[in-house]
């Protein structure tokens, strides 16, 4: 497990990578799809919207792709959270025949399922595929969806906020209702709550434009708010730490990207890795090597897990983070 501290960093993706050229190298066409003139295949990326994790986790498939050496065209797409907007991207991608989807979020691949039997689907920045309906199995699809999971270690983010902030009792659950990967961290989060002997109670919203009354509501209720990765919460992440900061409760979250955007501190998978091994997986269907109903969802190992502290909001609280250091 890494340590790290960090004050401000950039995950956003890199426009050099997003304009991916046709690479040297050879391949031949997979047997289905279409591809862009110039390019071997063509992949439409479908991102649900733009936090720094998704960003991340479509920088590291670029790059994954980029060092295959296979020629690729990749016509970049993002639905800006909207729901009509994921069906009409899914769409079109199906009716430009591309070679494979790459679905950024659970929506986003539910879109691309909605849309394709046949296409290829790799899904990251998932939680569980299995109970967002995109697989059978996570250990073997049997659809033409796979890819990475993010699935974060909700237990052990929750030991740590009780070995920091021994005084909290109760906690609240800030997470987006209208999300299915949410719904799976909030349960293991209550579970690991009760567990610990701590209080929680539901704070949630429908969408980005309840944030700032939801989190207000919780201000003198609870002793810290917890977000899993939610799609929704991390887009409003800054907000959230500004009115926590403002009224000196920790926020402790899901991710990376929303820990350095408003949060405290949090134990973190790396969205660029799991993106980059949702490229392999893609590079390996595009060779014909495998096929999505095949492929075992995969995971990041628990050594890939970094310790995340945003400093400079622990002196905003006054708070002391050196019990991450032990």
């Amino acid at each position: 497990m890494k340590d790290i501290t960090i004050s401000r960093r950039s995950l956003l993706v890199s426009a050099g990578l997003l304009a991916l050229a046709p690479l040297a190298g050879c391949g031949g066409n997979s047997g289905s799809g279409s591809a862009a003139a110039g390019s071997d295949y063509t992949i439409g990326v479908l991102q649900l919207t733009e936090h720094s994790a998704l960003d991340a986790a479509n920088d590291g498939f670029v790059k994954a792709i980029k060092e295959s050496g296979l020629k690729v065209k990749i016509d970049q797409k993002n639905a800006q959270n909207d729901q009509s907007t994921c069906k009409s991207i899914a769409d079109k991608f199906v009716g430009d025949n591309v070679n494979l989807i790459y679905a950024i979020a659970t929506p986003a691949a539910q879109a691309a399922a909605g849309a394709t039997a046949d296409i290829p689907i790799v899904g990251c920045a998932i939680t569980d595929y299995a109970a967002s309906g995109l697989v059978q199995d996570n250990d073997k699809p049997g659809t033409n969806v796979t890819g990475a999971s993010d699935l974060t270690p909700v237990a052990e983010q929750l030991e740590m906020m009780q070995k920091v902030l021994p005084d909290v009792k109760k906690v609240g659950l800030l997470y987006c209702t209208a999300e299915s990967n949410s719904d799976v961290q909030i349960k293991a989060a209550k579970k690991e709550l009760d567990k610990l002997g701590l209080e929680y109670t539901d704070f949630t919203v429908s969408s980005s434009n309840e944030i700032q009354s939801v989190v207000e509501s919780a201000v003198g209720k609870v002793d810290a708010l917890y977000s899993p990765t939610d799609n929704t919460i991390a887009a409003g992440a800054s907000q959230v730490g500004q009115i926590c900061k403002e009224n000196k409760l920790p926020f402790v979250t899901g991710e990376e990207g929303m820990c350095m955007a408003g949060g405290l501190f949090t134990l973190s998978i790396n969205y660029e890795d799991l993106g980059y091994a949702a490229g392999e997986m893609a590079v390996k269907i595009l060779k014909g090597e495998a096929k999505p109903e095949d492929m075992p969802i995969k995971h990041l190992s628990s050594k890939d897990l970094v310790v995340v502290k945003n400093d400079e909001m622990a002196e905003a609280l006054g708070i002391d983070l050196s019990a991450l250091d032990a």
